[in-house]
């Protein structure tokens, strides 16, 4: 899902001419529509006219102005001086943008819905001088922001004026349904009031984003740059989605949009709207999806329940007994899935709230009830993350020719006090380290490498190379394909890792 792209439209100043030619066949005696009316499909309205009519004066085009420093391209040279406008011509230069992008009224004293990355800066030391919102009767209006939350990428801009402002209400995304008809009025490449209609393509698609509220509505509906933080309209003119990323190879649609649900929008546009934070449920455990190779190599079904890579100490899930390598198959009734994940889940658990969390641990379900604690700031969960560290393992041979012999292309030592020190990680860790992986396998795919320690094995301790060994043979004669290994690399906490075995 690499494509997939904000749909902000966003231009340094300047212009875009857009040249629209017709033609006609004046040699056709009979026109070729001449007498024709189109038939709707089943279910659909014969025209769209009558609602665009009534919705489109509530949705807006909205507008920034922002300082972006740029880099003077001839610093350190004779012409730096010169082309830096008597600057400095190492020092940074300021330009102006502008951002393009859309929004929607939500009641008639001037509120306004969109997404964060159209009234964000766009770039790194960029910031934003003033937000302008555009009527379809092109009156303007600064705009003041009065709340976002980066998380969902949401928005809540207000403008004022004496007389009341015509706003649209959200519906329920809830009863939407593959195959529906959808309607998105936006503001793409600047064009102001632009219609396309289509269907929905998918519900509770997931882009491959990082935030755990990645849980779109997809539509082959017509969406461009600039059609974001605008409105998704179901047939009854309610907001059910607001436009929010495309896919694209080129960075313009190809048929596949996506929408944030109104499910999930409603209640946060409602908190920002009162000025208040978000404030999210939390757990305080570092998860992976139950793919293919995590599921296989713990026997269990794929995309049913998400792993527990690492539990953070003093939070909800450790005080409740969750541990590493534990997978949560449900919290308060609700099943974890890939279409609704852990994250989610939790995030809309109310803070403080005692919920049942069910496990599976070594093959076992068991219940435990967890304490909901408050999610902590994005800066705080990046101390919690794996940071990226270099191995500091140089002394040991390599031995590829061995590792290519072995069961799952690995070659390892048991640990020293030596080696030990020599990695720099905690005195009492027991293990094997990796003195060679064969590139070949699945273990030198999934990245492992020299230096590495393998802490246990299909949830069993190691400590030499026969018994990694008898622990691959033994995930073999149960007819897995994938044996789960718990991995510990210098600076970062230990995580499992499937790896598929070899090939016989």
């Amino acid at each position: 899902m690499r494509y997939a792209y904000a749909i902000t439209g966003a231009l340094l100043l300047g212009g875009t001419a857009i040249a629209v030619t017709t033609s006609s066949n004046v040699g056709a005696q009979t026109a070729q529509n001449e007498g024709l009316t189109a038939a709707a499909p089943a279910g659909a309205p014969a025209s769209l006219a009558d609602m665009v009519e009534k919705l489109q004066p509530a949705v807006v085009n909205i507008s920034t102005k922002q300082r972006v420093k740029v880099q003077n391209p001839f610093a350190g040279t004779p012409f730096g001086d010169l082309f830096g406008q008597g600057q400095q011509g190492g020092q940074p230069q300021t330009r102006q943008a502008q951002s393009l992008g859309s929004g929607f009224l939500i009641s008639a004293d001037g509120y306004i819905v969109t997404n964060n990355h159209v009234v964000s800066a766009g770039a790194e030391g960029a910031s934003v001088d003033s937000i302008t919102v555009t009527m379809t009767n092109k009156e303007e209006y600064p705009a003041k922001l009065i709340g976002r939350d980066p998380a969902t990428d949401l928005a809540v801009l207000k403008i004022e004026s004496p007389k009341p402002f015509p706003f649209v209400k959200f519906g329920d995304s809830t009863k939407a349904r593959v195959g529906d008809w959808v309607v998105a009025i936006g503001n793409p490449f600047a064009l102001s009031g632009t219609v396309t209609a289509g269907i929905i393509s998918a519900l509770h698609r997931n882009t491959g984003g990082t935030s755990g509220y990645d849980k779109f509505i997809q539509t082959d509906a017509s969406i461009n740059q600039g059609n974001s933080g605008g409105p998704m309209f179901d047939m009854r003119g309610n907001v059910i989605g607001i436009n929010s990323q495309i896919l694209s190879p080129s960075g313009g649609n190809v048929g596949i949009g996506f929408a944030i649900p109104s499910e999930q929008a409603a209640p946060i546009v409602d908190t920002l709207r009162k000025g208040q934070a978000i404030k999210r449920g939390y757990l305080g455990v570092q998860i992976s999806p139950l793919g293919e190779d995590l599921a296989d190599s713990l026997g269990l079904a794929k995309n049913r329940g998400e792993f527990v890579q690492g539990v953070e100490p003093g939070k909800g899930a450790e005080k409740a007994g969750i541990k590493a390598g534990d997978v949560i198959v449900s919290v308060a009734g609700q099943e974890v899935t890939a279409d609704q994940n852990l994250s989610s889940i939790v995030a809309n658990q109310g803070i403080g709230a005692k919920v049942p969390i069910v496990l599976i641990r070594n093959g076992q379900r068991q219940t435990v009830t967890a304490i909901v604690g408050e999610r902590p700031s994005e800066d705080e969960l990046n101390n919690f993350a794996q940071p990226q560290g270099d191995e500091d393992f140089s002394q040991q041979d390599q031995n590829p020719g061995q590792a290519t012999q072995q069961a799952l292309g690995i070659s390892a030592i048991p640990l020293t006090p030596g080696i030990i020190r020599q990695l720099g990680i905690a005195g009492d860790t027991k293990g094997v380290v990796i003195t060679a992986v064969d590139g070949s396998t699945d273990a030198g795919a999934k990245g492992l490498r020299r230096g590495d320690v393998i802490i246990s094995a299909n949830n069993r301790p190691v400590a030499t190379q026969a018994e990694l060994d008898a622990q691959a043979k033994a995930v073999s004669s149960q007819g897995r394909n994938a044996i789960l290994l718990q991995v510990l690399r210098r600076g970062q906490p230990a995580i499992f890792l499937p790896v598929r075995l070899r090939d016989k």
